[in-house]
């Protein structure tokens, strides 16, 4: 099993898709970051954003890195569709029979991958919020270890999302289709099925990632829908990596068992 897993990272390494979507998920949040931060206490119509030296203020700053989020189940569903768009898969399971073990190996490489979306979203969003903090000389309203658990959310949510990616780029297989399927999911069902029921809301899976990264109602890009009530950090961690397993559970007795040709 370490065998695959290295294998898996291996890939990764040598091709551009890790450090591309990378450096598109950390350019997205500090825009939307940056923007936030010059909206915060500007008042006007539109989308308000509180003073930075504000509790709520800082906040939406700070978890404004949803961008991250939604790549890394990108990077996930991409590994493991890519195997089939390149026709490599082919060669990969000469290499490893056992395909239910090569799900398993990619699942675990994309989530460590994976990880580093979330850390590297939450160093910019933090990074950019913090620094608008300084330049208007404002006290910091979020005490260190609150700034500190919403880069930890950020980087568990990111780590869970793109194994369930992987799952889900192995269910369709074409690149194109998993990657339209993330993006649809992430900025279109999640909004609407979270906008019918407040009380489904918390458990879907983007959502959950965002509430567990500091977003609360309103907040977060995709926004999240009002009235949530967050699920604590555990739970999240919980229902995400269940998700993850069920997916992967459903492809290894259906799609991961068919010809690859």
């Amino acid at each position: 099993m370490i065998t695959a897993i290295r294998a898996e990272l291996l890939k990764v390494r040598t091709t551009r898709l890790a450090p591309g979507l990378l450096a598109l998920a950390a350019g997205l949040n500090g825009l939307v970051a940056t923007v936030t931060s010059a909206r915060a206490g500007g008042g006007g119509s539109g989308f308000a954003v509180p003073p930075l030296n504000t509790t709520a203020g800082l906040r939406m700053v700070l978890t404004s890195g949803g961008f991250g989020l939604i790549l890394a189940a990108v990077f996930g569903a991409t590994v493991a569709s890519g195997e089939f768009r390149h026709r490599t898969a082919t060669d990969t399971y000469l290499d490893e029979p056992n395909r239910v073990r090569v799900l398993l190996a990619k699942a675990v490489a994309a989530a460590a991958v994976g990880l580093g979306f979330g850390l590297v979203g939450a160093a910019v969003t933090t990074g950019v919020g913090l620094a608008f903090v300084a330049v208007r000389g404002y006290e910091l309203a979020l005490p260190a270890a609150t700034i500190a658990r919403f880069a930890a959310g950020a980087v568990v949510g990111s780590g869970l999302l793109a194994a369930i990616g992987v799952g889900l780029g192995s269910l369709i297989r074409g690149q194109i289709g998993a990657t339209i399927a993330v993006l649809v999911w992430g900025f279109g069902i999640e909004q609407l099925l979270g906008g019918l029921s407040r009380s489904v809301a918390p458990y879907l899976p983007y959502t959950a990632a965002a509430t567990v990264a500091g977003a609360r109602s309103g907040e977060g890009m995709p926004q999240l829908p009002s009235g949530l009530s967050p699920l604590p950090f555990g739970a999240v961690a919980a229902l995400l990596l269940g998700v993850a397993v069920l997916i992967s559970t459903v492809t290894a007795v259906t799609t991961a068992q068919r010809d690859v040709s």
